[in-house]
């Protein structure tokens, strides 16, 4: 079972256009705090032990942020390693397989997605993606990413988005050459083994990955709180 997380807090945040300017994406505010404080609410309400956070651009800004709280850095300042090659360096900071890892550019309500993953985690599997149908994703302007089949198998489709949250079994990344690369071929070559399945959040989901999505994350925050 997942006891380690990688959180992605690396990323340049270009979407985000003037905003990340002169601050590193994380640590723009939804209602009032830091996403990357949203990411870390989930973790540590999920009693996740080991928590390990990437960085590079404006990379002293998060450590000084984080400087408090129980998370390990992974310092990619040298260069920039994309999710898959990103992950694949910290696999000495989380010491574990498999593990969870989460974006932090996003605000969920509902239950707990690392619970959900938690749950759904059969053990065969070597990845497991928490999705949301394409139509309840909030902040989201893409086409979709997957399917599932009848045996909760993921393909490649248009009917679920990704949210970021994930369980994966590490070999497939420590067998790679290191270097910047996205998880998605690794995604790929789960999917031509049948390995790779989804599970469906029960909640909202909010991609803010971009200005224009922070008022629809808090509007779908505030709305949580008054059910």
């Amino acid at each position: 079972m997942p006891d380690a997380l990688m959180l992605f807090a690396a990323g340049l945040g270009t979407r985000m256009r003037e905003l990340t300017r002169d601050r590193p994406k994380p640590l723009i505010e939804v209602a009032g705090r830091p996403l990357i404080d949203h990411a870390l609410d989930i973790a540590l309400s999920a009693r996740v032990a080991r928590i390990v956070v990437n960085v590079h651009y404006l990379a002293e800004q998060i450590r000084a942020h984080l400087a408090h709280r129980p998370v390990i850095l992974s310092d990619e300042t040298a260069a920039l390693l994309e999710t898959g090659g990103g992950l694949a360096h910290a696999l000495p900071l989380l010491a574990a397989d498999p593990i969870f890892t989460m974006n932090t550019d996003a605000v969920w309500t509902g239950a707990n997605p690392l619970d959900e993953l938690r749950t759904a985690w059969l053990g065969q599997e070597e990845g497991l993606l928490l999705l949301v149908p394409r139509e309840a994703a909030t902040g989201y302007a893409g086409r979709g990413d997957f399917d599932l089949d009848d045996a909760g198998r993921v393909v490649r489709g248009t009917g679920y988005v990704y949210t970021g949250a994930q369980i994966l079994r590490t070999p497939h990344f420590a067998a790679r050459a290191p270097g910047a690369y996205s998880i998605n071929p690794v995604w790929d070559e789960m999917i031509a083994e049948g390995s790779l399945f989804g599970a469906v959040h029960a909640g909202g989901w909010c991609d803010v990955g971009r200005p224009e999505s922070i008022a629809l994350a808090e509007a779908m925050l505030h709305s949580s709180r008054d059910v």
